[in-house]
């Protein structure tokens, strides 16, 4: 986990940077979401074209699996000579899926320890911080360890005089942070519902909204993308039940965790779709691949041409005949 952490307090940077801009969490986290999924929309370009190029020779490994079945050898040569022919790589894809991954996380890690990532406080004084706030007495019932870097944020004002671990800068900066979670009325700092009590507790407060928007954003999301890419709809299994149960989890972990987290699962995953869109405006799987097919068709018609008699061939070879008629003759 520790590279997710190195990342996501990389990320912490451009976060505190529109935080200081604005001084709203809440705005802070839609620009911060906005800059880093255009920050790896290259990636996600060569990801759509390399699942374009893959889904391309779909049906031509399917023949070779039916030719050479029972030749494993020979269907790996053949595979190899096909993906070879066709100029794409079997590994294309694996890096531009890895880091949106690792950016991903690590913006997660930048949500869920914000003294250490957005802050950017020492990781020595926000581990005995962290550790102080358990042992205070009528506080410590009160917060939840798990989240302890944002409870001390939200705690801040009871907790100032506890805080001497930090010096005078940092606790400027943490009281600056600690008024900026207020947004359209939701405080980002609060649990949406206590994890033993869900339903119960849900509709304590107006959080609710969060895990809601997360659920039905993550299955208009599936909907949608599976409507713009048939493909999709032929998956079967363990897949296709990850499809649903994924919403439904990260709807339940939007109730148990602070609602700031929430609130960046629910800004990504708009913002994600809304890129979806334009990635299917502009690089449609299917038009990528009838110009990969086209540029396919002219390289091997190029290459053919490269392979014609030359024009002086020619003329030797209709020279000849009748120079042998001549010496007949």
């Amino acid at each position: 986990m520790e590279i997710f952490n190195f990342f996501g307090s990389l990320l912490g940077y451009l976060l505190w940077f529109f935080y200081k801009i604005i001084n709203n969490y809440g705005v802070a986290i839609i620009l911060f979401t906005i800059a880093t999924k255009l920050l790896i929309f290259p990636f996600s370009v060569k990801q759509q074209k390399s699942m374009a190029a893959t889904s391309k020779l779909a049906a031509k490994q399917k023949e070779l699996q039916k030719k050479y079945g029972n030749d494993k050898q020979k269907l790996q040569i053949e595979t190899e000579k096909l993906y070879e022919k066709e100029g794409v790589s079997p590994t294309g894809g694996c890096l531009t899926m890895f880091v949106p991954m690792l950016i991903m996380l690590g913006l997660y890690y930048t949500v869920l320890y914000p003294l250490s990532n957005a802050v950017h406080i020492s990781a020595g004084a926000v581990s005995k911080a962290t550790d102080m706030i358990t042992q205070i007495p009528g506080i410590s019932s009160m917060i939840d360890t798990k989240y302890a870097q944002i409870e001390i944020i939200k705690y801040y004002s009871g907790l100032k005089p506890f805080l001497t671990m930090f010096s005078g800068p940092e606790l400027s900066r943490i009281e600056l942070f600690s008024h900026g979670f207020k947004f359209l009325g939701l405080d980002l700092l609060n649990t949406p519902c206590n994890g033993s009590h869900i339903f119960a507790t849900l509709f304590s407060s107006n959080l609710w909204i969060i895990p809601v928007a997360c659920l039905v954003s993550s299955i208009a999301t599936q909907y949608f993308t599976m409507k713009m890419q048939p493909g999709m709809q032929q998956q079967q299994g363990c897949m296709k039940f990850m499809m649903y149960f994924f919403p439904l989890l990260t709807a339940y972990w939007a109730c148990i965790m602070p609602a700031a987290v929430g609130f960046y699962w629910f800004i990504s995953t708009v913002v994600a779709f809304l890129q979806t869109l334009a990635m299917n405006r502009w690089y449609n799987p299917v038009d990528l691949t009838a110009v990969a097919e086209a540029r396919h068709v002219a390289l091997l018609q190029e290459e053919e041409a490269k392979l014609k008699p030359s024009p002086v061939y020619k003329s030797e070879k209709n020279i000849r005949p009748k120079s042998g008629a001549a010496k007949k003759g």
